[in-house]
């Protein structure tokens, strides 16, 4: 559900920003991705939905103001809608790079207390399954593609589809929840935390 009148008048926030966008251009491409040589595209309406959807699932999911979301997969559009959607709750996401190995990504996730993953595949869950019980702040793992994901019945796997039709729900039943948070957030607040390569030593989060 996108409005008829723009959340913010101060756009200082990129949530801020995609909703005065759908408002003003809903209908116009916002993303675009090539699968199986085929074009896909996404108008600005759709995206904020798409975003509001995983938003209000992430909330029912637990996440809350300040968390840390990790965030790992290729560079698709679902990766920035998820980021996207952290960052409407106020919640801090933390790309990872998706070619890391496991001791990296558990630096990462020790360093920063990340307490939810959003991750593109079973090669992403893998590697965190392998270093979960050495990320205790590690609660709830995402992700977007089930293929090969049949025989995983961890209860904190979650589907990103899945995600989305109980922020759906979620949404139904507090409908202002979603404005209210994004209105919430100023240009001020942490808007992602990057770290670095760690070619010379530790990766360093940058904020």
């Amino acid at each position: 559900m996108t409005g008829d009148t723009p959340i913010s008048g101060n756009l200082d926030t990129f949530p801020k920003l995609l909703a005065e966008n759908a408002r003003v251009r809903g209908d116009k491409p916002a993303s675009r991705e090539k699968d199986f040589g085929i074009w896909l595209s996404w108008t600005w309406g759709q995206v904020a939905e798409e975003v509001r959807a995983i938003a209000c699932g992430l909330a029912a999911l637990g996440v809350k103001r300040g968390d840390k979301v990790t965030i790992c997969g290729d560079n698709r559009p679902h990766l920035y809608w998820s980021m996207t959607a952290v960052q409407a709750l106020g919640a801090i996401p933390v790309p990872v790079y998706q070619d890391s190995v496991p001791d990296e990504m558990q630096y990462i996730y020790e360093h920063a207390e990340a307490k939810f993953a959003i991750v593109e595949n079973q090669e992403q869950v893998d590697k965190l399954l392998e270093i979960r019980d050495r990320a205790p702040d590690l609660e709830h793992i995402v992700y977007k593609f089930p293929r090969g994901m049949r025989n995983y019945d961890q209860p904190f796997l979650d589907l990103l589809a899945d995600i989305e039709e109980r922020g759906r729900a979620f949404d139904r039943e507090n409908p202002d929840f979603y404005e209210d948070s994004v209105a919430q957030s100023t240009g001020a607040d942490i808007a992602i935390m990057l770290y670095t390569s760690g070619t010379t030593g530790r990766p360093k989060g940058v904020m």
